[in-house]
């Protein structure tokens, strides 16, 4: 464990805290599988063709090794082979705990923060009429969703849904007819993330991601999940006030390294 944790090990709740936050990085990791994945050691280095970082970086959550420096430069060659730079996802519950400063001393550059949120889910709030979901996307929920993304993202995000876990649900949220916001789910383990939300221009400020929330947790209910989570951009302020008024709290906060 890292020496944060020890220090944290004293205090129960803080311990707890932990381990609930780990749990919640464990259950997105499998939520966003990437293309190419392999062990460093505990971590788990992840590659795909384009698409976010989220599928391009190590998730070092545990280490098992007796030399961080060594997996690091495994994870270098590893990317270098692929032509592709060399990213971390570091949260207050990765490994090593002085992971962030060793990344750092190598030259590693650090990205924006990120927020992970979670809430409880709610009993008896049923989903609205106007959202439906179904285990796979449909081509006018994708083609929504793809219009949110960034040119470099939109061609490795079919080939992420698709390697999806098999307990999800995609949700579509309707006016007139047409589908007009986004929304993704996938349970683990009594969670259940919030993914892939996305609102047409023309159809902000209506209530559509608020209800594609509502739909999302009554289905997580049904599955049996207790908890809801999702991680997001802290500067996106719009998106933070939009998960906090349903009642999501943050549970911690994670950054990216790059190799420079």
């Amino acid at each position: 464990m890292s020496g944060e944790a020890r220090t944290e090990s004293g205090s129960a709740p803080a311990q707890a805290r932990h381990e609930a936050l780990a749990a919640i990085e464990r259950a997105a990791v499998r939520s966003w599988p990437a293309l190419e994945t392999a062990g460093i050691e505990g971590w788990l280095w992840r590659h795909t063709s384009g698409g976010s970082q989220r599928a391009n970086s190590v998730a070092a959550l545990a280490f098992t090794g007796a030399d961080p420096d060594a997996a690091i430069a495994e994870a270098e060659r590893r990317y270098r082979a692929k032509g592709a730079p060399c990213w971390f996802t570091i949260s207050e519950v990765s490994e090593p705990g002085d992971l962030d400063r060793r990344l750092a001393a190598r030259g590693y550059v650090r990205g924006p923060e990120n927020v992970t949120m979670a809430k409880l889910v709610s009993a008896g709030q049923g989903a609205p009429d106007t959202v439906t979901h179904a285990p796979d996307p449909e081509a006018e929920w994708l083609a929504v969703y793809l219009a949110g993304l960034g040119a470099d993202r939109r061609p490795a995000a079919p080939g992420i849904l698709a390697r999806l876990p098999a307990e999800r649900a995609f949700f579509a949220c309707r006016r007139d007819g047409s589908v007009v916001a986004t929304g993704l789910s996938v349970a683990d383990g009594g969670l259940a993330s919030v993914q892939c939300m996305t609102t047409l221009a023309a159809a902000r400020r209506q209530g559509c991601a608020r209800e594609v929330l509502a739909a999302i947790e009554a289905w997580a209910r049904a599955q049996g999940a207790g908890m809801l989570y999702l991680q997001t951009e802290a500067a996106n302020a719009p998106a933070v006030a939009l998960y906090e008024g349903f009642g999501f709290r943050l549970a911690g906060r994670y950054h990216l390294r790059v190799k420079a």
